[in-house]
């Protein structure tokens, strides 16, 4: 059985909050001595991006009303929303659809991320179900150019990639000996030069 990858981007971003004693989660990692960004949840903005980009093969959104309707039941982790859009994922036509990689860039001009990336990339990993090979994680401080690289807050942005078994081919359309239904042996298909 052949497979069939399909790429999708999710994006997200944070201000940061005006709350000194508002933590930082990155990826479900809490990241010590570091402003917290502003939101309804946590404001993770890896896992939103990631829970996005889910979305965009789904079809399913996450972020917006489902979200906002578990924030007010008290569900503030965006790890939360992540399992909602695997959920989606694993459900109906998506059932054969699996993670394959994921991709991030995070743009922040402060804190200093070097020191987090791996720990992030094996929780990312772990709550992906996929090992920390394949998540890729690259931080850049945006040299100023947007307002998260002018320290205004984060933004992240994510390419995952789904893998699906090559769909069977269907052998109903075909007669036997291999012409199409409804063609006689020896003929073309209509429109066949």
């Amino acid at each position: 059985m052949g497979y069939q990858y399909i790429s999708v981007i999710g994006q997200d971003s944070h201000r940061f909050s005006a709350d000194p004693a508002r933590p930082l989660m990155l990826g479900g990692c809490l990241i010590p001595d570091s402003p917290g960004l502003d939101g309804n949840s946590d404001a993770d903005v890896i896992l939103h991006a990631v829970t996005n980009a889910i979305s965009g093969y789904t079809g399913l959104n996450i972020l917006g009303a489902r979200a906002d309707a578990a924030c007010r039941r008290g569900l503030k982790d965006s790890r939360v929303y992540l399992q909602m859009a695997l959920e989606d994922l694993a459900a109906g036509s998506q059932s054969q659809a699996s993670l394959w990689h994921c991709s991030l860039t995070l743009e922040a001009s402060r804190p200093r991320l070097a020191p987090h990336i791996d720990r992030i990339r094996t929780k990312l990993a772990e709550l992906l179900g996929l090992r920390p090979a394949q998540i890729g994680l690259t931080a850049t401080s945006g040299e100023g150019l947007s307002a998260a690289g002018s320290g205004e807050g984060m933004a992240c942005f994510c390419c995952l990639t789904i893998r699906l078994p090559e769909p069977e081919p269907d052998l109903r359309s075909r007669a036997p000996g291999g012409a199409a239904s409804g063609a006689r042996s020896g003929e073309p298909f209509a429109g066949a030069d």
